[in-house]
């Protein structure tokens, strides 16, 4: 099953002519999960090929425009090329009012079903959920409400070893098994051991990504030992009081982050227009955290099982 994240934009509040507003999509197990849709996002999924019209769910951390502009834009191109899935909106109160107005005054009744979901950017809480994944939000400390999303898989089924599996077995029986359960005769004796006739699940994987925010240890809690976490990194260390001031992080923060909370990957963006050359802000993660990646425009990373 896939699990492949796609930077679409790296830039923070000003774009430059080689990075865009920020973006990302997710795709697990062949579903689209847009995460935020700065200006030019559309623009993007054209260039890299990826079909909008595949995108399920879209999920917008907060409200200044370099994580929303591009997203009405999108939502009418749908439209005009005829979508008919239902497409499922999760951002912060004041998003629907804002795409209504803009609807309105535009003239646009969409094609497809728009079903928006408000979101509580304080807490850690669960969004959405389907047969094998959750999404939750994390709280971000930004200057507005907030929020960052953490997705994981559920655990998964064991695997069969056919060659030791007995001829009798049911169809249920078997979906029993998968799930760890030994197969007991109706006086309660065991008849077909789970450990003897099934294989380890695959490793389950996880993505957590964080939106605009100061450091903020206490999301150590929330992102304890998922495999790829994405962490603002506006600025390098020198200018960690401005990275206060202004509610962001800097690349060493990002990595110390990373390594009290024991993730697997790490990657920056959401990089200041100042720097046009990012080398200084992956330097100063390696410093701290091995493991870390710039997340730039057109890169793929890959989760393993």
């Amino acid at each position: 099953m896939d699990f492949e994240l796609r930077i679409l934009g790296s830039s923070s509040a000003t774009p430059s002519a080689n990075r865009h507003h920020t973006a990302q999509l997710l795709t697990i197990d062949n579903q689209y999960h847009l995460i935020d849709c700065g200006e030019g996002t559309q623009m993007q999924l054209m260039l890299y090929k990826i079909k909008h019209q595949r995108i399920s769910n879209i999920y917008i951390s907060h409200l200044h425009g370099d994580h929303y502009f591009g997203l009405a834009g999108l939502l009418s191109t749908m439209h005009l090329q005829g979508r008919q899935m239902p497409l499922h909106l999760f951002g912060p109160p004041g998003l629907s009012e804002i795409l209504s107005l803009q609807l309105k005054y535009s003239g646009t009744n969409l094609c497809y079903k728009l079903i928006f979901h408000e979101l509580d950017t304080t807490c850690y809480r669960k969004i959405y959920e389907d047969k094998k994944i959750t999404v939750h939000t994390i709280p971000m400390e930004h200057r507005i409400p907030c929020c960052g999303f953490l997705f994981r898989e559920k655990q998964k089924p064991r695997s069969l070893i056919k060659e030791n599996l007995p001829g009798f077995l049911t169809p249920p029986q078997l979906v029993r098994l998968k799930w760890g359960e030994d197969i007991m005769d109706e006086q309660g004796n065991i008849l077909v051991r789970n450990a003897l006739v099934t294989l380890e699940p695959k490793r389950s994987r996880s993505y957590a990504y964080c939106a605009d925010s100061r450091y903020k240890p206490e999301l150590i809690t929330y992102l304890r030992g998922v495999d790829l976490l994405y962490h603002e990194a506006t600025f390098t260390d020198d200018l960690r009081d401005r990275a206060h001031y202004t509610f962001h992080s800097t690349a060493r923060q990002a990595a110390e982050l990373a390594a009290a909370a024991q993730v697997r990957h790490l990657l920056l963006g959401h990089f200041s227009v100042r720097y046009k050359d990012l080398t200084p802000l992956l330097n100063e993660a390696l410093e701290v955290f091995p493991k870390a990646d710039l997340a730039v425009e057109g890169s793929i990373f890959c989760v393993r099982e």
